[in-house]
């Protein structure tokens, strides 16, 4: 028979943890009222994989009077012995319990002897298993002499079950964020979450509008293989996507060997156009440290051009009934897109048109008047001083 505060925990996550808006709140209350109900608990770790290209899970990590910490483990941690040995890499690949009474005994699981350093006495991890098949983690430290008794462990076990239950539901909204975040968009992502789905659900919005492409693509194809051909867009999309999303703005689609993104004006015209401007100085920054790197193994310089312009545009969903787009048109990605088309022509590396020119505070300079397929009339064109 569980305790009256622990049976009060039990039922919180049976209901599915009513009024716990976060993981951080719920893993909060678990420590506490265990600890209430008479659960020596002085460490609770949990950790939860997710869908994410850069990270493979998150990890909770509570103590008494302390807030729930929360740290993003990397792909590349899986590979590493240290956790290939762990309690963690065990429970997860056989769905089993790992207990161990660290008074007593010695651990042959990497990280447990700097727990008995500082004077942990029992060790219990249980595997939080989800109804898609899939088995998480979550482990409970005390410090107390002999560790837990046999009744405690069973509490902490009971409430492990329907903790599974809002684990998985948590994990499954966090990882609608994470695929939209990566598909579509920080900003983007937020806007269908909150019921932008339906086609037609655009707003106009003014932006700085970002158009980058790469240059020689097209003998590249002929000369490299498909393989080596991502290989390279990716190297030279890394090259610009953080410092975009650094510098305020979002990228909204990678088309072939080109990106569109946009510098959404929150404040100032003026701000926005710093960020754009910043972001492509960094970003060529970036490539010329790349195309160090290549030179050293005889590999060709890669080359990209950016364009950036200043206008209103349609944001929101375009497509099929069945199959949408969430994205930015109009008449001001268009010019973006005509005036990047001269970065290779001219042989610069980022050109701005005359809105965005005249509502920065940054230098520039004029590199002529252009007729640009699809514009109506002369363009001038500038470039950062």
């Amino acid at each position: 028979m569980l305790p009256d505060t622990v049976q009060g925990l039990f039922d919180w996550l049976v209901d599915g943890a009513p009024g716990g808006p976060t993981p951080m709140a719920v893993i909060a209350r678990i420590g506490a009222d265990l600890r209430t109900g008479g659960v020596p608990v002085e460490r609770i770790s949990a950790f939860v994989r997710t869908l994410h290209p850069s990270f493979v899970g998150r990890g909770f990590f509570w103590e008494p009077g302390q807030e729930v910490q929360v740290r993003e483990n990397p792909w590349s941690g899986l590979q590493t012995e240290e956790f290939k040995q762990s309690a963690s890499a065990k429970v997860q690949a056989e769905a089993c319990e790992v207990r161990v009474r660290l008074f007593r005994e010695t651990s042959t699981y990497s990280g447990l002897d700097g727990l008995t350093r500082e004077g942990f006495t029992d060790y219990l991890m249980t595997p939080l298993k989800f109804m898609g098949g899939s088995t998480h983690s979550i482990s409970f430290a005390t410090k107390a002499p002999g560790g837990f008794s046999d009744e405690q462990a069973g509490w902490i076990r009971a409430i492990v079950r329907p903790l599974s239950r809002v684990a998985e539901t948590f994990a499954l909204m966090r990882t609608a964020v994470n695929l939209l975040n990566t598909y579509v968009g920080r900003d983007a992502g937020d806007r269908i979450l909150k019921g932008n789905i339906q086609r037609g659900d655009t707003e106009s919005i003014r932006c700085v509008i970002w158009f980058s492409d790469l240059r020689g693509f097209t003998s590249m194809s002929g000369q490299h293989t498909p393989t080596e051909i991502i290989a390279m867009l990716n190297t030279v999309f890394d090259c610009q996507v953080p410092h975009i999303e650094t510098n305020g703005g979002e990228v909204l689609k990678f088309m072939g060997d080109g990106m569109l993104a946009i510098f959404p004006i929150t404040d100032t015209v003026k701000a926005a156009a710093s960020g754009a401007a910043k972001a492509a100085r960094d970003a060529f920054s970036s490539l010329d440290a790349l195309n160090l790197t290549r030179a050293k193994t005889n590999q060709p310089g890669l080359r990209f051009g950016v364009a950036l312009h200043v206008g209103d545009v349609a944001y929101g969903n375009i497509g099929g009934a069945g199959r949408l787009d969430f994205t930015a048109i109009g008449p001001a990605v268009n010019l973006a897109s005509r005036i990047e088309g001269l970065t290779g022509k001219l042989e610069k590396r980022v050109l701005l048109s005359a809105a965005l020119a005249a509502a920065s505070d940054f230098p520039t300079r004029s590199v002529g008047r252009f007729e640009l397929k699809g514009v109506a009339g002369e363009q001038e064109v500038f470039e950062l001083a």
